[in-house]
């Protein structure tokens, strides 16, 4: 069995057990590219420079950043509450419809994807749940923020924050979570605090959760590029992650660079894709409501749009488990798709021309009794009482339940020829 390395795509076989030093080497190779998501992600942290992460929403866009080359990625709540739910990231969005769109996600992809795990969805105890939930679906990192419930998102009104003692007891319980699993999830520490309250209360706040556990730090929505180097200074041998809102937030817009130089080792870019779906989705609207299709030069020809989606790689794995039959099948193509259509249509044709005769075919006669007006309302007896109130009522229809007649026989007009109706 050979193994993808979610780091480097490369695939390795395993390797035969020898005495060579040669044969130790490349097993040595095969135990370091055999890793997790996680394990990759907290050696891209490692790694020199500083990083770059879109924030994917789906499958779909998550597949698109891998195959721009990028090493990690973001998921956004903003954006799957967006995309899943067509509402705001107000605390709307539920945990399980979280992990359920983060399964997919990881599925898609051999990069590691760092998780929007909002607020732990409630107490210390829910965050362990979500940690774990998140461990199951296949994150490499989690980010926890200390919102209330419901959350606020992040550069919007109304943020509020808990306590620092509880913000302290869920780190804490996500770092528990993750020793419980047995797992290497990077955990991000997400502090509101800054706008929510004062810098001050942030700074305070990032230096506990970074002595409470957290793998990386993080504090949202900061004003200037000063406040984002003193945030920097603080907990130093912990790496600092920014979020460049793009589109217009409260945070100044820094190149990689800049941003390299102030001390950040990841970057978030949260709206960028989502926002330019949004966009192309209304251009392309316009078009069609114009009477026009899009411009081939605003998206991909069908031929790159299945060749992005994998049917050629498809294609080919299908043929390593087709079977002489289905190959046979397959060349004799639309030639016994054709006749096999025809045949069904003739078949078709002759059912129908039977159930047409057959529907004209009358059924066993209907012949019900039925009495009419003896008594007045009154009580009094009416003047058509007696054996002429009562009929045989007639009634003959086809197999197809139409009616074909219906008729009412008075009995007395029957007394001389039978005593059929007593």
């Amino acid at each position: 069995m050979s193994v993808l390395c979610p780091l480097t795509a490369i695939r390795v076989m395993p390797l035969q057990i020898c005495c060579t030093s040669k044969c130790k080497s490349a097993q040595t190779l095969y135990s370091i590219l055999r890793c997790s998501p996680a394990k990759s992600l907290r050696r891209l942290l490692a790694s020199p420079g500083i990083h770059l992460g879109p924030a994917c929403f789906d499958a779909l866009s998550a597949k698109l950043v891998e195959r721009a080359g990028f090493d990690f990625c973001f998921t956004t709540g903003f954006g799957i509450s967006a995309a899943r739910l067509g509402l705001p990231d107000t605390g709307l969005i539920s945990y399980g419809e979280m992990v359920d769109q983060g399964q997919q996600i990881t599925g898609a992809v051999s990069i590691p994807i760092i998780g929007d795990g909002d607020n732990g969805y409630g107490n210390p105890m829910n965050v362990k749940r979500t940690v774990k939930g998140y461990i199951r679906a296949g994150f490499a990192g989690i980010i926890l923020e200390d919102q209330v419930s419901p959350k606020a998102c992040g550069h919007t009104r109304g943020r509020k924050v808990v306590s620092r003692e509880e913000a302290i007891m869920k780190i804490k319980a996500a770092v528990d979570a993750r020793k419980e699993s047995g797992s290497d999830i990077v955990i991000v520490a997400r502090t509101d605090s800054r706008q929510a309250v004062s810098l001050e209360e942030s700074l305070w706040r990032t230096r506990a959760l970074a002595d409470a556990g957290a793998d990386v730090l993080f504090i949202d929505a900061l004003a200037s590029k000063e406040e984002m180097q003193a945030f920097c200074e603080v907990s130093p041998l912990v790496p600092k992650m920014a979020n460049m809102l793009e589109g217009g937030g409260k945070t100044p817009i820094l190149s990689p660079l800049e941003l390299a130089d102030v001390g950040y080792k990841v970057v978030a870019y949260p709206l960028s894709l989502i926002g330019v779906s949004i966009r192309a989705m209304q251009d392309a609207l316009l078009a069609i409501k114009g009477g026009r299709i899009p411009s081939p030069g605003s998206m991909p020809s069908f031929e790159e749009i299945k060749e992005i989606l994998g049917f050629n790689v498809y294609y080919e794995e299908e043929m390593l488990y087709s079977t002489k039959t289905s190959q046979s099948r397959l060349e004799r193509g639309y030639s016994s798709t054709s006749n096999s259509a025809n045949s069904i249509q003739n078949s078709t044709q002759k059912d129908l021309e039977m159930r047409n005769r057959s529907a004209q075919d009358p059924v066993v006669e209907v012949v019900t009794p039925e009495i009419y007006g003896n008594y007045s309302t009154d009580g009094s007896r009416g003047p058509y009482s007696g054996i002429w109130s009562r009929k045989l009522r007639v009634r003959i229809t086809g197999r197809d339940g139409f009616e074909r007649l219906d008729v009412r026989i008075p009995a007395g007009f029957l007394e001389g020829i039978t005593n059929i109706v007593p």
